[in-house]
């Protein structure tokens, strides 16, 4: 096997040609768990969550704040890790945050995202004590200072800003751009609009702004561009109003390698020169560097997963195309269908041999669209029984995974120190009818 394929740190291979993930043999692992499975490498995990919050507070001061996106990956086991890092959270659901109680996580730490808060999600949220809220539009605003009013409380809340930067990504992750249905963008005049509507609410505790301007952004031009513009919103905004934001949070985004052309990221290297470029802006502004917030969620997980999967037949159609087919799919990774998401596949049994058929790797269900990967290189023995290796999928995998057909959703099981563990049970037929009536 050509080595360019092992894109991760924690993925090698045994003297004996068995794909490792974190040190451990996958072979044996989908023996002892079954497949579908989830991995995931606790080791990474904590490792980024740790190489953030020192490149953070090395940046911007003690003060500086790193918040988990929750939707990358939420379940009980993660929260309890970021708790134990000493990280914050941001959450998009009353679904996310009852798994954040569950998980004992402390929610004053928590900042509540989404563009359609609903009046019971609100009422959820300040009833079990949410930190933030990150406020997306005026009615969610006067719905929030009127909920807030009732409970004699100040509800502490960002405002949502859309600086009109396109982050040069795929389309259906970017949201910093003026037209999209996140936020209220500058250029239109609704930022300062919703700014000034903010500051008139006696029930409001504006602590300052938030944007966020894609995903899977390799370097840090983009939040550059982002942190100058919200910077000289800053600065406008307490010019014409005499308020001055306490916090800034640029989001989330840093990327990940699915694939070996896609480039390695130094996370460390790229904030502080955002520090360093912010640090200098402030100052020609004549203002204070505000309190600064990262929201790392896809670059924190996603090379920390794994999924594994049991090959159930190999198809091979002369003169046309060959299908190597898995008893997963879009169930458990939806990426492909929904965004055409690339990744890297490996047989986990037979890396030692010659990578020599292209074929597309396809899930079991009933869909033509049911794909992982087209264009992929196997070794031409494959056969049912082999396992597959399919990597970088700790991000958005079992977040976005499904019960269509009726399939189980795999469990997630954590790898830790040579270790393994189950955080998330395997679903079973009987879970899936639990609710039916």
């Amino acid at each position: 096997m050509d080595r360019k394929y092992l894109i991760c740190e924690n993925v090698s291979v045994s003297d004996t040609g068995r794909l490792l993930f974190a040190g451990q043999d996958t072979c044996d692992l989908a023996q002892q768990y079954g497949t579908p499975l989830y991995l995931m490498d606790e080791d990474r995990i904590r490792n980024r969550c740790r190489i953030y919050l020192s490149a953070v507070k090395q940046a911007f001061g003690e003060k500086a704040k790193v918040l988990f996106a929750s939707k990358a990956a939420s379940f009980k086991r993660i929260y309890e890790i970021m708790n134990e890092e000493g990280l914050g959270i941001d959450v998009v659901s009353c679904g996310e945050i009852n798994t954040v109680l569950k998980a004992e996580y402390p929610l004053r730490n928590a900042y509540f995202h989404s563009n359609n808060k609903t009046d019971a999600d609100i009422a959820f949220a300040m009833d079990h004590g949410i930190g933030y809220f990150v406020v997306d539009n005026e009615e969610e605003l006067l719905a929030i200072q009127a909920q807030a009013k009732e409970r004699s409380i100040q509800q502490k809340i960002l405002l949502r800003i859309t600086p009109g930067i396109d982050p040069h990504t795929y389309a259906a992750v970017s949201t910093g751009k003026v037209d999209s249905k996140f936020g209220n963008a500058i250029e239109t005049g609704m930022a300062e609009a919703i700014t000034r509507l903010a500051l008139a609410q006696d029930s409001i505790d504006l602590r300052g702004f938030h944007c966020h301007v894609g995903s899977q952004v390799f370097d840090s031009d983009v939040y550059l561009r982002a942190a100058d513009v919200m910077l000289s919103f800053i600065a406008d905004i307490k010019q014409k109003t005499g308020f001055t934001a306490k916090e800034l949070d640029l989001g989330g985004g840093y990327g990940v390698r699915y694939v070996p052309t896609d480039p390695s990221i130094d996370i460390r290297e790229n904030i502080i020169a955002v520090g360093k470029s912010i640090a200098e802006k402030c100052e020609l502004l004549g203002i204070d560097i505000p309190v600064i917030l990262f929201e790392p969620g896809r670059s924190i997980v996603a090379d920390a997963g794994m999924t594994l999967y049991t090959v159930g037949s190999v198809k091979k159609i002369p003169g046309y195309k060959n299908y190597v087919s898995v008893d997963g799919g879009m169930t458990d990774n939806v990426r492909f269908a929904m965004y055409g998401s690339a990744y890297t596949v490996l047989p986990a049994d037979r890396t030692d041999r010659p990578f020599d058929m292209e074929c597309s790797v396809v899930g079991r269900c009933c869909e033509s669209g049911d794909i992982i990967q087209n264009n992929v290189m196997l070794p031409a023995d494959m056969k049912r029984g082999d396992i597959l290796a399919v990597l970088t999928t700790g991000a958005y995998n079992y977040s976005m995974a499904s019960n269509y057909n009726r399939i189980p959703r795999p469990p997630i099981v954590m790898l830790a120190q040579g270790e393994s563990y189950v955080a998330v049970k395997r679903e079973s037929f009987d879970d899936i009818v639990r609710l039916d009536v």
